[in-house]
């Protein structure tokens, strides 16, 4: 059986020091592990309060260990911060900076050897959900971005279904209808991989993801956690979130 329902909430280029360090000091204590992907310069500070159950992870990294990479950061430096894991591929990073499934592997390589946790995302454009070329698109993403791993390596990765026309559109998928793509890339992860990986593989839906959807996301089979961005930011509806999922519905 899969692990628990796992949130992992990203925060994007939000938050201040100062700020992040005043929110996490806020939130209710924790039953459950909750994953915060934070800026590069909250990585120590939020690692260094120590609080239990939350454990904080980067929003990229660049896959060299060191080297003339101006302004880039590698899994290496994560590591020492302190930090536990590591978004990688989300659609901001394919589309605005022209990330490739190559490249993404190439990341997940590099986090996998300094024993981060990759949190690997995949998803359609509405182009492409119009096209009906949502699997086509993701089987590629999907076998690209963890092209030449192991079981051992695959078992460690959490894999992240976010469409992108629905991630900050307030629109999300139906819990049915992401249920039916988790359902579909489990299957694709069998084919590949064997039915031990695609057991122990935790794939998370993300897009729009609220206080509002979480209960019935977690409801889904194939669903094993949510990638939260937008309902992150605010402690009321952080914490409304976790209680939620927690099974606390205060």
């Amino acid at each position: 059986m899969r692990k628990l329902f796992k949130v992992i909430c990203n925060w994007k280029m939000n938050k201040t020091i100062s700020e992040a360090i005043a929110f996490c000091k806020a939130v209710p204590p924790l039953v459950s592990p909750v994953y915060l992907a934070v800026p590069f310069t909250c990585l120590q500070p939020l690692a260094d309060l120590d609080i239990p159950m939350l454990q904080i992870g980067a929003q990229n990294l660049y896959p060299q260990h060191d080297g003339a990479f101006t302004g880039e950061v590698s899994a290496s430096m994560i590591k020492e911060t302190g930090a536990e894991f590591v978004i990688l591929g989300h659609s901001e990073r394919r589309q605005i900076f022209s990330e490739t499934n190559e490249f993404v592997n190439q990341k997940v390589k590099a986090a996998l050897l300094q024993d981060l946790v990759p949190i690997v995302c995949i998803g359609e454009t509405a182009i492409e959900k119009n096209q009906n070329r949502t699997r086509e698109v993701l089987k590629k993403q999907l076998l690209e971005s963890l092209k030449d791993l192991d079981t051992v390596a695959l078992k460690q990765i959490h894999l992240a279904y976010e469409p992108i026309w629905a991630i900050g559109t307030g629109t999300p998928s139906t819990p049915q209808s992401a249920q039916e793509i988790h359902f579909h890339l489990r299957q694709l992860i069998q084919e590949e991989w064997g039915e031990d990986v695609a057991e122990n593989m935790s794939i998370l839906y993300g897009g729009s993801v609220s206080d509002e959807s979480i209960e019935e996301l977690k409801k889904q089979p194939d669903i094993d956690g949510a990638l939260v961005g937008g309902a992150s930011l605010k402690l009321e509806t952080f914490s409304k979130i976790i209680a939620l999922v927690e099974g606390d519905p205060k």
